[in-house]
């Protein structure tokens, strides 16, 4: 197939995508019934410049990792992904690869936990999906970009972590500990997938804190717990944080919640009233 074939499938599925369907707010005039080109970019962590391009049939061989998250971000059937993996050039990811496809049922699910921060990362800890309250909770997922959307690179090759959790040193050596642990063993699941292998390879290289974790044999899980945020806009609060799993898909759901009639409850509305408000009020 041919880049403009590929632009053009792009094109007609974000017309047809009503953004309700993507969680999105419907308010104000709207030319379109569907997708506006920047609300793609953004569902789908790309720039707004690259989906033009690509439409318009000038961006050649994009990454499967692009591919994936126009499929996601669109709300492709498990047919039509597999029909824009092979207009991209490209064959869908198999077994031997770790899975970053969420189900059009996983993403109804997602768009109902009201009042809840809420985010997708794949067995590798990169952020696949964050909804808005998420993202206002922890900063920044708009602008990640590639490897920046991984967990474990921000922590050890990036800036740090950019969530505003409150940690002893004891605590975030465990945390880190159990990223590389989960990590791991995730490695052990996928063995053939290459893009974890060059994730591994860049941290090892890069980072002595990892590699001498990764040396050390761990094999961990990263679970969920009560974590405090220092947030910037709401003072502190308290949250349980839950990790869940969707059977066969080995995708890490992250939910953040407040214990109900609590002042963390109040910051955590008025928070979600903050990323609701349109624009200019």
């Amino acid at each position: 197939m041919t880049t403009k074939e590929f632009g053009q499938a792009v094109r007609r599925w974000r017309e047809r995508m009503p953004p309700e369907a993507a969680g999105l707010p419907t308010s104000g005039h709207r030319r379109t019934s569907g997708l506006r080109r920047e609300e793609l970019a953004t569902l789908a962590g790309i720039s707004v410049d690259y989906v033009i391009r690509l439409e318009q049939g000038h961006a050649t061989n994009p990454s499967p990792q692009i591919v994936e998250a126009l499929a996601r971000a669109l709300r492709l059937s498990e047919e039509e992904r597999a029909y824009l993996f092979e207009a991209a050039g490209l064959a869908p990811p198999g077994p031997e690869t770790v899975p970053a496809q969420i189900t059009p049922s996983v993403l109804r699910l997602i768009d109902r936990l009201d009042g809840a921060a809420v985010a997708v990362h794949d067995a590798t800890w990169t952020l696949l999906l964050a909804n808005p309250l998420y993202a206002a909770l922890v900063g920044g997922p708009a602008d990640w970009h590639g490897r920046e959307r991984n967990a474990l690179w921000r922590i050890f090759l990036g800036s740090g972590s950019t969530t505003p959790v409150s940690r002893t040193p004891d605590e975030r050596a465990a945390f880190e500990a159990a990223l590389v642990g989960d990590l791991r063993a995730t490695a052990g699941r996928y063995p053939a997938d290459r893009s974890l292998r060059e994730l591994i390879a860049e941290l090892r290289a890069g980072s002595p804190r990892f590699a001498a974790l990764w040396d050390s044999g761990t094999v961990d899980r990263q679970l969920g717990g009560r974590k405090t945020f220092d947030h910037p806009r709401v003072g502190p609060m308290t949250l349980d944080c839950d990790i869940l799993s969707v059977a066969g898909s080995d995708l890490r759901v992250i939910v953040y919640t407040a214990e109900p009639g609590t002042p963390d409850a109040e910051r955590l509305a008025i928070l979600a009233r903050q990323v609701m408000a349109p624009a200019g009020t």
